[in-house]
């Protein structure tokens, strides 16, 4: 958050306008396959005893439910990633750190929320986040929630309307 607003400082400060969209992925930790996440831990770099011990905490996880006092039978859990761990919005991050590769734009994360902002981006729509996402992540994270995404532009200007204000104005 520090840097995001840091940024914007900047760019006010020079005299620009900066368009920006908040991004709120639905159940985004449920969305990541276990298998795609471990190949890119393991193409990162990281220690390969480090690598081993994430993998030994996906493997042999299961699940089952409860409803009205019945359990159901117990199932592998092949994607997910453990909401509510220490270790969750670091191995969410791990599987989606490489989305700034695709766009010309700043983009921040942390855990599943993003930002993505930039001098004069000029968009036009809220539907416009739901693009945005879908061509850096490659169609990986469709679960993007529009009516908690958000289009800001911080500008020093005067807007004439602005309820009626929108990117690009």
């Amino acid at each position: 958050m520090i840097t995001v607003c840091q940024g914007i400082a900047d760019s006010l400060d020079n005299g620009d306008r900066i368009d920006t969209i908040v991004i709120d992925v639905s159940k985004a930790f449920d969305l990541v396959p276990h298998g795609r996440l471990l190949m890119k831990i393991a193409i990162s770099g990281v220690d390969s005893r480090l690598f081993a011990w994430v993998r030994e905490f996906f493997l042999g996880r299961t699940q089952r439910v409860k409803v009205e006092g019945q359990l159901s039978m117990e199932v592998r859990v092949k994607s997910r990633v453990p909401q509510g761990s220490v270790l969750g919005p670091l191995l969410f991050l791990a599987y989606v750190n490489d989305i700034w590769r695709n766009t010309e734009s700043n983009i921040r994360l942390f855990a599943d929320d993003c930002v993505i902002y930039k001098n004069q981006l000029i968009m036009r729509t809220l539907e416009s986040c739901k693009k945005i996402w879908t061509g850096l992540e490659s169609g990986r994270l469709k679960n993007i929630n529009p009516s908690k995404c958000k289009a800001v532009c911080f500008t020093r200007a005067r807007v004439k309307d602005p309820l009626n204000y929108t990117l690009g104005d």
